[in-house]
């Protein structure tokens, strides 16, 4: 069951990832305003976080945790430590995906058009946002995301940020299944910079190209 649900939960993050809505009444371009307000103070951002997947019914199906960086714009790493060993990591030109555990790594081209991943919204630019999302602000530092084509992989996804932090990340895939992520030990005075993102393969390594 381990690899199978390992497999799931990571295809909610790559390939892109309803709820009860009682949003405030607000224009979409001001929903997307707030969200950029909101995205702005984090531009270096580093700390942990807890996973949890549910199937379609609410059933809890797997759970794990690990640390995540992120540098705006375009830069993130994304590390479960426990119960397996993954590495999602990402610059301008392409995503990697390091599964320690099977000891393979597969490298994807980054987009910011109609693929984009749950995690690329965290460093994404204004103009994409606004031309791939409506976005509703449910309370302030809340908003809920929706993409405007199917080709995202997920329906809806909701996130939650206070004034210098990530809180939480809720999303929605296709088959009513849902990642919930909660960030915590947040640090947005951390200094970063892009050869913190630097990924070599591991020599042992299977590698799979995906722009190839």
């Amino acid at each position: 069951m381990g690899k199978r649900m390992k497999s799931l939960s990571f295809t909610l993050l790559l390939t892109g990832f309803s709820c009860l809505s009682f949003a405030q009444s607000s224009s979409p371009d001001n929903a997307i305003d707030a969200l950029l307000d909101a995205l702005a103070p984090l531009d270096q951002l580093q700390g942990e976080f807890t996973q949890r997947q549910y199937g379609s019914r609410g059933e809890l199906l797997t759970e794990s945790g690990g640390t995540f960086r992120l540098l705006r714009p375009g830069y993130f790493s994304w590390e479960i430590q426990q119960p397996d060993r993954q590495l999602i990591i990402a610059g301008p030109e392409y995503l990697w995906h390091h599964d320690r555990d099977l000891e393979t790594a597969t490298r994807r081209p980054v987009t910011t058009g109609a693929e984009w991943t749950p995690l690329q919204i965290l460093g994404g630019d204004g103009s994409a946002l606004r031309e791939n999302f409506a976005v509703v602000q449910l309370e302030p530092g809340r908003f809920e995301l929706t993409p405007l084509t199917p080709q995202m992989g997920f329906k809806q996804l909701n996130l939650t940020l206070d004034a210098d932090s990530l809180r939480q990340m809720v999303i929605h895939d296709t088959l009513d299944q849902s990642v919930v992520i909660d960030f915590f030990l947040a640090d947005s005075a951390v200094t970063l910079t892009a050869s913190d993102f630097a990924f070599n393969p591991p020599a042992e390594a299977d590698l799979f190209y995906h722009d190839e």
